[in-house]
């Protein structure tokens, strides 16, 4: 039973679902200045936990074929047979369908079709079709993955804000590069499986250039918050030294020192993000309107001048 569990425990992809959820909590605690209420906080996260795991669910039964041919993917519960693809459908149907009860009866019914959408963005229009139609895949389908802040936000608030509108672009402009540096160490799978991935399909050495012109974009996108006075200086020291290195990261990766160099900007990205949204976090508790400060002094100092 324990062995059963943990295959269906796989389906949900638990590491990638818990940097999901991270970012829609985030997305809670930034959508007003007091704490959200534990009722939102609790099943806000459980409702956007089940969509993700749906939608990795149906991932891993719409890749089964792909799944079996890469080194990386070979392991998992339906190319070795552990579990049937009609158990990973009913488990996957079942946790959706739970996801939208819970969030359109216990939170509001905004964040359950803004939910649902990306359920259905990721699970059927990104890995059903775009993952197998073009190399820029990942740039178009990124948007379904870049909305959990958004989700977060909207449960909280009911409403989308501006403001949540950033996060979701900050994300979607992180996607590319942490999935194309994997990409590269992985090309020789995604050819084998006829995957049309950017390393593949146009090379090694045109994907780092892509990778280093998104790193460039992320960094321009995440002063932003700042910019717009929904952060503050605290924030953007925090922003400008992760993008300063994942730069560097990016730049490097021209001249790679060992064949595991792609992997370690991978994993680089993934604490970028998270040490972001952190930064945003802190920073929105130590200083509720530093940048509107920092302009208004910005004004006093030209009209003494």
């Amino acid at each position: 039973m324990r062995e059963l569990a943990g295959q269906y425990w796989e389906l949900t992809k638990p590491r990638v679902v818990a940097l999901i959820v991270f970012t829609a909590i985030i997305g809670m605690f930034l959508a007003r200045q007091e704490l959200p209420s534990l009722w939102v906080l609790v099943f806000g996260s459980l409702g956007i936990w089940l969509a993700s795991a749906s939608a990795a669910a149906i991932n891993h039964l719409l890749d089964q074929r792909i799944d079996a041919v890469m080194a990386r993917t070979a392991h998992r519960p339906l190319p070795t047979g552990s579990l049937t693809p009609r158990q990973v459908l009913l488990f996957a149907v079942g946790l959706g369908v739970l996801s939208m009860l819970v969030l359109g009866l216990l939170i509001n019914p905004l964040t359950a079709a803004l939910t649902f959408a990306s359920l259905i963005g990721y699970a059927i229009i990104y890995t059903g079709y775009l993952k197998r139609a073009t190399p820029q895949n990942i740039v178009i389908g990124g948007l379904a993955g870049a909305a959990p802040p958004l989700l977060g936000w909207a449960a909280v608030t009911g409403e989308i804000h501006p403001h949540a509108l950033l996060l979701v672009l900050i994300i979607f402009v992180w996607t590319p590069p942490h999935f194309w540096a994997l990409a590269i160490f992985r090309k020789d799978d995604y050819a084998r499986a006829m995957i049309p991935m950017l390393p593949v399909t146009h090379g090694v050495e045109y994907t780092r250039w892509q990778i280093l012109f998104y790193t460039l974009l992320l960094i321009a996108a995440t002063i932003l918050p700042f910019a717009t006075g929904m952060s503050g200086l605290f924030y953007l020291g925090g922003a400008l030294v992760l993008g300063g290195v994942f730069l560097y990261y990016a730049i490097r990766l021209f001249n790679p020192p060992d064949p595991m160099y792609p992997m370690r900007v991978f994993n680089y990205s993934i604490i970028y993000l998270m040490a972001l949204f952190a930064f945003l976090l802190i920073d929105h508790y130590i200083d509720p309107e530093p940048a509107a400060q920092v302009m208004q002094a910005g004004l006093s100092f030209e009209k003494v001048g």
